[in-house]
């Protein structure tokens, strides 16, 4: 009976220090670096491309990436058209 208080305890204990830490982490939440086997979106034409292959262009301060050297051009026109 003195197992089963002390396990329904230590289970509160971890529930507790789990949300604390899931709440600082979510204040503290570093940026994380992009790994090179990343799988990103081209904004263009919709397809995925490997990060290490992918041309990527600053854009408004951003890094946006693409799948080829039309869809950035392409890209390039549309967003100087808005």
């Amino acid at each position: 009976m003195r197992g089963l208080l002390y396990a329904a305890v230590l289970v509160l204990i971890v529930i507790v220090v789990s949300r604390a830490l899931n709440a600082w982490r979510r204040g503290v939440e570093p940026v994380r670096a992009p790994r090179r086997d990343e799988l990103v979106k081209d904004p263009v034409c919709q397809t995925y491309v490997v990060l290490s292959r992918a041309i990527t262009e600053e854009i408004d301060g951003t890094l946006t990436h693409f799948c080829s050297r039309e869809c950035a051009a392409r890209f390039a026109r549309r967003e100087r058209r808005r």
